[in-house]
């Protein structure tokens, strides 16, 4: 007897997913019986899934207490399972916490206590501290990506959060990585292991490289681009301000492309990633806070800038694409006084670019920035209706919108952004006069 009403079936028929794959329903299985279990699995096979539909199964109707917690290390990881478990539609409340934007937001969802909180480590402390987060019927953990958080320096965090659960019964351990020692502050026993990690690139990516007659590596990226074309293109560095030279060099050579860092305010993130997500920009220069825990679908390349220090990040690097059966290349550029690392075997096949380089088609969406979401009662129907009747546009000059609390994104036809914006610079929605502009 399940505690709720939850069902796997409706469950994924929300999500349009048909069938759960081999990892995802190994863990479903194992999950009834064993209260300890890690898993371990390829970045991009579907973990969030696999732990999200056990935890959803052990949810109690009717309870108005927090009863699991999600731990990430990283707030866009959070907010991606907030995403998913609402498109589940269970019927439970689900609270998402993390840094870089208003506490407050976070207290007042947290008054009503939400049966599931997913958050990263810092934010969920601070609330656990200040009292907002009552943790005495607080009975399943998932420690999501687990081998992350320890890479990130989040273990006094998490021990402490561990340490305020007073009736934890169930933990549940993901990681991609598979030599991982599990500490003592997590309390597992002899954890039941699903093990799913090949170790290996998918058969769909391909692995080649590119030669710069320079130290400076600059020149051959842009050649490099402008031989892909206009493609979904992710560019990885290994430090904050090489992502963002690199990202100034290319805009100043004529090619659009958003940057992101972990120092970036979280604004400022949510911009990038969804003017890359719609189409706005075909280029997201980063670190590696982007090789893992990003939903970003149909990348076709990854482009290694600044080359990989271990197999382990040359993997989630290269699982940004070729995800789910898709195809995809990742691409290493090497100075002259550069080798191929080691751990990439065999050496990969080499890319002669053109003599002459011809800008890529600039991309054919713009992101509008519209200062009301969530919170103003502001949703995507919302948007599209007042975008069609007060700016004149058409179904498919409108693209993908995304609505946050106090802000939403929508992408729209360069083409039209002009003469829409002038229709609709004067007029409300919902009753409620907001900014409205491209967003920078």
């Amino acid at each position: 007897m399940n505690p709720s009403s939850f069902s796997v079936s409706d469950a994924l028929a929300h999500l349009q997913i048909k069938a759960l794959n081999e990892m995802q329903q190994a863990s479903l299985e194992i999950n009834k019986t064993a209260n300890d279990v890690v898993l371990l699995a390829d970045t991009g096979s579907g973990k969030t899934l696999a732990f999200l539909l056990p935890v959803a199964l052990l949810l109690k109707e009717n309870q108005p207490v927090s009863q699991a917690m999600i731990i990430v290390p990283s707030r866009e990881l959070a907010l991606q399972i907030e995403q998913v478990f609402k498109k589940m539609k269970t019927g439970f409340k689900i609270t998402c916490c993390y840094g870089g934007h208003l506490r407050e937001t976070e207290e007042n969802n947290l008054k009503q206590a939400p049966a599931l909180i997913v958050g990263t480590p810092g934010r969920l402390a601070d609330h656990i501290r200040r009292g907002n987060i009552q943790t005495g019927h607080i009975e399943t953990l998932v420690l999501d990506e687990f081998d992350k958080s320890l890479e990130e320096g989040f273990e006094e965090e998490m021990a402490f959060i561990i340490g305020s659960l007073p009736v934890l019964k169930k933990r549940i351990l993901t990681s991609a990585t598979e030599a991982l020692e599990i500490p003592a502050f997590v309390g597992m026993g002899q954890p039941a292991e699903i093990n799913f990690l090949k170790g290996e690139q998918s058969l769909a990516l391909a692995v080649k490289m590119v030669r710069s007659e320079d130290e400076d590596k600059s020149n051959t990226l842009f050649r490099l681009i402008c031989a892909l074309g206009n493609r979904s293109t992710i560019i990885f560095c290994n430090q904050r301000e090489f992502v963002e030279q690199v990202s100034a060099y290319l805009k100043n050579e004529g090619i659009p492309n958003v940057f992101y860092h972990g120092a970036l305010e979280q604004q400022e993130r949510d911009v990038a990633l969804c003017k890359f997500r719609n189409g706005t920009s075909n280029i997201l220069v980063t670190t590696d806070l982007a090789a893992r825990g990003l939903d970003i679908p149909n990348i076709r390349y990854v482009i290694h800038y600044q080359l990989p220090h271990t197999p382990e990040t040359f993997t989630h690097r290269n699982g940004r694409t070729a995800r789910m059966e898709a195809s995809g290349t990742a691409i290493l550029i090497l100075a002259p006084h550069e080798t191929v690392p080691s751990f990439i075997s065999p050496e990969p096949e080499i890319i002669s670019l053109p003599e002459k380089a011809v800008l890529p088609q600039k991309p054919d969406w713009t992101t509008l920035f519209i200062a009301a979401g969530k919170k103003d009662k502001v949703n995507k129907v919302d948007i599209v209706g007042f975008l069609s009747h007060k700016g004149k546009l058409k179904k498919e000059d409108i693209g993908i919108i995304v609505v946050k609390d106090f802000f939403s994104f929508v992408a729209i036809r360069k083409s039209k952004a002009g003469p829409a914006l002038q229709l609709i610079q004067s007029e409300r929605i919902k009753n409620k006069k907001v900014k409205i502009s491209i967003a920078k």
